[in-house]
């Protein structure tokens, strides 16, 4: 495939049609409704979003592709800076991706997160970014290693030190820094990646849809080992606790909501990842030697998932 943003954007929404579909056979009975938008600076997207199915509670897979002028926030940033004002002024963005968020019912049921993007300039500036990362209600051992294990199994069918770059920088991203703990077991995360000491654009490409194709074997295996487990009704108010710290990250800290917002993207579209019930419960205290206790233990940096 030839790499134009053109290209680039049929193939995203080739991968959107594909993680619906994988997404709406393990889920058994929920089923993506599709609404088309169109930004009002340039470009739109197409928003998809299932609700209440067997085991998805609520989840997106949305797909984007806007232009327009090069954001501020953008050109004050040291890798975009440029060298005089006309230049900032005449400067314009397309960029294109396609961002996964998926709360299921059961606590048992991780929630998953992945993005990956393609952003240019029309001052020559292009790169790509993305990630996969995992939030466990309830961290198990052998679910954190299976999913570490195939993110591994992508980073070094490309470079042997991407999984290790990668990792940590999705360590230090998915950090929720007020309440010093990470948002889950993390994954993979990077961004701005163009031409570097290590693979060339073209080589750094056919990773980023290496990740991209990823997200549905990982995730439908995850579904489909955990749906069918039973659960409590004290491990489900868990589960709206730590939906709580997953809204804490997405507004406070998240660089793509920042990016939409700042676009005027759509914002239906951008508060997408946000759960549809979550809580927070004045200074709540789990009981030691609980699983509860043993997942706050783990939410913490560097831990080697991958034996």
């Amino acid at each position: 495939m030839e790499i134009t943003k053109e290209n680039i954007s049929d193939w995203l929404k080739g991968l959107q049609d594909s993680i619906c579909q994988a997404l709406e056979t393990e889920d058994g009975s929920g089923k993506f409704k599709e609404e088309n938008w169109i930004r009002e600076e340039g470009g739109g997207g197409r928003s998809r979003v299932i609700e209440n199915g067997e085991v998805i509670e609520k989840g997106g897979v949305m797909f984007s592709a806007v232009s327009g002028k090069t954001p501020d926030f953008l050109l004050k940033e040291k890798e975009h800076s440029v060298s005089s004002s006309s230049a900032q002024t005449e400067s314009t963005f397309f960029a294109t991706g396609v961002s996964i968020v998926i709360h299921p019912k059961s606590p048992l049921v991780p929630i998953i997160h992945m993005n990956i993007r393609y952003f240019e300039t029309s001052n020559g500036t292009k790169w790509l970014g993305g990630g996969i990362d995992l939030t466990p209600h309830y961290i198990v051992d052998e679910d954190a290693s299976f999913f570490h294990g195939k993110l591994k199994e992508v980073c070094d069918k490309h470079h042997y030190s991407y999984y290790s770059e990668f990792k940590t920088w999705a360590d230090n991203y998915f950090y929720i820094n007020h309440r010093k703990e990470t948002r889950g077991i993390g994954g993979i995360f990077f961004d701005r990646v163009n031409q570097n000491e290590h693979l060339n654009f073209e080589q750094n490409f056919a990773f980023w849809q290496d990740v991209g194709k990823a997200f549905a074997p990982i995730y439908v295996e995850l579904m489909h080992k955990n749906k069918g487990k039973a659960y409590t009704d004290d491990q489900k108010q868990w589960q709206l606790l730590r939906r709580g710290r997953y809204v804490e990250f997405n507004l406070v800290y998240d660089k793509g909501t920042k990016f939409g917002l700042e676009t005027n993207g759509r914002v239906e579209s951008i508060l997408m990842s946000l759960p549809a019930i979550a809580g927070w419960v004045y200074d709540y205290k789990v009981k030691e030697g609980s699983e509860e206790q043993n997942t706050l233990n783990k939410l913490k940096k560097g831990i080697n998932w991958v034996s």
